[in-house]
């Protein structure tokens, strides 16, 4: 059964008070509310996905060799204090494959189609969406809201199918990354697709596309003569998107130029999990192959979304990172899978 919405409601208020107290450009725009202890679901992900695993080649997007290498991971110059962005470190990471592009709802209506797979979202029976992509119809039946950050609305029958509720499709958006997906989903499809989920270190490495030191993965400017890189807001946030960069949502996963690894919409579009536990203290010292902490209550999640705005969540930088508990979804959170070694061939 769904936690209460009110207690789930209060976890979400107490995140983002935090966030905003301290730093107007460290607003959550992402959910951090928590559905209750999440234990024991991420055990029946990982068990589920082991025995669906039969037709994992059929949810096998292309993948990209990362050569292994050393990188400064985080930075000395951290925008968002309480993110524990800093240090800066040296890393060393070994090669891997990353997926190319986030995973799809196409890719994973396949997964569900072949396994019967229910998200949390759909178990629950709700998520939350961004207030701007409800129609007026939904939001006069919702009567609940969170204080500090009154554009999340829970929203009742929301979920990876119905990503702004009931009337609400992905036919149209069948390119567009899969939103309302828990960490404990993307375990379970990445399981399934004979993959995993990146580390930090891992993830970050790839959105810095082989540039050393550089807030962006292409470079230290949001828009070289005039580009859009990424799927981000403009205008004011929240009131106003004038979506010059061709989205006021997400975007195909193949939008926007690759990054130097070519890799597509590593930030921006749609909230990466990573598989790290949440932490924001770091050792200065070089690490090898960092997994993050080996407990915690939250998952880390990097890259940001369309929902991100230097002026309230400037979290579309590499170094910046943010967290959530693993049982939550939302409709700007997705994820995409890395490898030891390229998948079974189909």
């Amino acid at each position: 059964m769904a936690a209460p919405a009110a207690a789930r409601l209060s976890f979400l208020l107490l995140g983002i008070v935090g966030a905003v107290k301290d730093s107007a450009p460290g607003g959550s725009c992402g959910c951090s509310g928590s559905r209750g202890r999440g234990d024991g679901r991420e055990a029946a992900a990982r068990r589920y996905s082991a025995a669906a695993n039969g037709d994992k080649s059929s949810g096998r997007g292309p993948m990209v060799a990362i050569p292994g290498g050393v990188f400064t991971m985080g930075t000395d110059e951290p925008e968002i204090q309480q993110d524990g962005e800093w240090p800066a470190r040296r890393v060393r990471v070994s090669s891997f494959y990353m997926d190319q592009y986030e995973v799809s709802n196409q890719e994973f209506e396949r997964f569900v189609n072949s396994t019967g797979y229910l998200t949390e979202a759909e178990k629950f029976g709700d998520s939350f969406v961004f207030e701007g992509m409800l129609s007026e119809e939904v939001k006069a039946e919702i009567h609940q809201a969170v204080a500090a950050a009154p554009w999340w609305l829970p929203v009742k029958g929301a979920n990876w199918r119905q990503p702004e509720g009931p009337g609400s499709s992905i036919l149209s958006r069948m390119d567009h990354p899969v939103l309302h997906v828990s960490w404990n989903d993307a375990v379970a499809f990445c399981t399934w697709a004979g993959k995993r989920l990146p580390t930090e270190a891992e993830w970050e490495y790839s959105c810095r596309g082989g540039l050393e030191r550089r807030l962006f993965p292409w470079g230290n400017k949001l828009q070289p003569k005039g580009q859009h890189y990424a799927n981000i807001w403009q205008g004011v946030f929240p009131t106003n998107n004038t979506a010059e960069d061709g989205y006021k949502g997400t975007a195909p996963v193949t939008a926007f130029p690759p990054n130097g690894y070519g890799l597509y919409n590593i930030v921006g579009n749609a909230w990466e999990w990573t598989s790290d536990w949440w932490a924001v203290h770091h050792s200065a010292d070089e690490a090898h192959n960092p997994k993050g902490p080996s407990s915690g209550t939250d998952r880390v999640k990097k890259g940001g979304s369309y929902m991100c705005h230097k002026s309230y969540c400037y979290r579309y930088r590499c170094a910046a990172r943010s967290q959530n508990t693993p049982d939550s979804s939302a409709s700007n959170l997705g994820f995409r899978c890395a490898a030891d070694a390229w998948p079974d061939p189909q």
